[in-house]
């Protein structure tokens, strides 16, 4: 394999890995050799290297087959010219302002990359995060620090790194004058043992102790790393010290972050720690709400049945990285195959999201539900009554059945007594009618949903 082959493939690993993952990890890497089935790549450091290659060597590995390449291993190994650099090199100071940018007309040290539709306007509030916006939105004032440092912390995809991203793109339009860093934790220890490596570390210090706002993004990502764990506290403390602001992101609390050092956890929860609660159901349906209209612009003429959207609220309960995914999904299959949005399709297009995302709730205990609900027997409502004190209930549970389970219409007939699929859905689309029109039906229904959730 030629460099002009390495070239092409760096190019499409820039797509596949992101250009922040790329600039810091992959234009490092020097083609050393291609033979006997290895590719061998000269890298700056051998942490460098144990990161590419439990990280990134997939990647490469695969779009080496695709450039007419195939290797069974990529190796790499520390260059002689790197080893030589990292024991002669002194300190250099224009090295440290090589690594700021002038943003805003002021010099501002370079962080990761700024996802443009993380803003504010983009962030539906609801009960599970109301504090952590608030708190993310006095920040973003460029005020006086009143909490320092703002540690929000919560599980994948409720908006962590959505609000920090807020913060820095509203302070850099209402706050010019400020130098905001952003990064994650795994940057900050990258850039650290760089700096380690080339003998910069009181540059380093310098650029990371002038900035007026840090913001710091999974910082259990540090934890038993002892001299990055150092840095950090170091960092943190002169920083306060000035009165700088800090905010700091976790998947769990300070205090639950095992191999944190105690002083740090100490620090940590000297500011306010904002816990981003799971999303609720109000909360789910508001964010699908305020992306229908993006995805109805860009697929325009697909259509979306009444209560799509409530279904996926309910089911899709994960996070909101896959609620969000599961409504584009939708949109694209129905914009492929020509057809409406409807229960059917979601049914259809999402069936291992809905698998996955299945609170272990069977036909079976929504039957029971309802039937205690409408204060009727089980047998009588599985069974061949038609009294209309036990048909209701019974297409009520039947209308459940298929909007909270992902089990088809002959699964859930079945379960009612071996009655046939018809039947079944002349029982939900019965609900649905009377829905509209009866109020205390509909109260009915979504009690039990909540019920049921619960």
């Amino acid at each position: 394999m030629t460099n002009d082959t390495w070239g092409q493939v760096r190019e499409e690993l820039i797509k596949r890995v992101g250009k922040n993952n790329y600039t810091t990890w992959i234009e490092p890497l020097r083609l050393s050799h291609l033979r006997n089935g290895v590719a061998s790549f000269e890298v700056p450091t051998t942490f460098f290297g144990d990161w590419v290659s439990r990280n990134f060597a997939d990647h490469i590995r695969g779009q080496l087959a695709v450039a007419g390449s195939p290797v069974e291993r990529v190796e790499f190994t520390v260059g002689a010219a790197a080893e030589r650099s990292a024991a002669t090199k002194p300190a250099a100071r224009p090295a440290a302002k090589a690594g700021r940018a002038r943003v805003n007309g002021t010099d501002e040290v370079s962080g990761a990359q700024l996802e443009q539709r993380f803003t504010f306007d983009n962030f539906v509030v609801g009960k599970p995060n109301e504090l952590a916006h608030a708190a993310a939105r006095r920040v973003a004032e460029g005020g006086p620090v009143t909490f320092n440092p703002l540690f929000l912390y919560g599980g994948v995809g409720l908006g962590k790194t959505h609000l920090m991203h807020a913060i820095a793109h509203e302070l850099k339009v209402s706050r010019p004058d400020l130098h905001v860093l952003y990064l994650s934790a795994e940057q900050f220890m990258y850039r650290f043992v760089q700096a380690l490596r080339d003998r910069q570390i009181m540059d380093f210090k310098e650029l990371f102790r002038s900035v007026d706002v840090l913001m710091v993004d999974d910082v259990q990502f540090i934890a038993g790393k002892d001299s990055t764990q150092e840095e950090f506290f170091h960092t943190f403390n002169a920083l306060v010290d000035q009165n700088k602001q800090i905010v700091i992101s976790a998947d769990r609390a300070p205090g639950e972050i095992k191999d944190l050092e105690e002083r740090i956890r100490s620090r940590l929860q000297c500011g306010l720690v904002v816990d981003l609660h799971p999303t609720d159901y109000e909360l789910r349906l508001g964010i699908l709400q305020s992306k229908l209209e993006h995805y109805s612009n860009q697929y325009r003429g697909l259509t979306l049945a009444p209560g799509v959207l409530e279904f996926l609220a309910h089911r899709i309960t994960t996070n909101v990285r896959v609620l969000e995914g599961a409504l584009m999904r939708l949109f694209a299959f129905a914009s492929l195959v020509g057809r409406e949005i409807n229960l059917d399709l979601v049914q259809e297009c999402l069936s291992d999201i809905l698998r996955s995302s299945e609170k272990r709730l069977t036909i079976e205990e929504i039957q029971r539900k309802v039937a205690e609900h409408y204060n009727v027997r089980l047998s009588d409502m599985i069974g061949p009554k038609r009294l209309r004190t036990i048909a209701r209930p019974r297409q009520v549970a039947m209308y459940l059945s298929k909007q909270m389970t992902s089990r088809s219409l002959p699964e859930i007939g079945r379960r009612f007594g071996g009655r046939d699929h018809t039947t079944i859905m002349h029982g939900i689309r019965k609900i649905e009618e009377l829905m509209t029109g009866d109020g205390q039906l509909a109260d009915d229904v979504q009690l039990l949903k909540r019920l049921l959730q619960s």
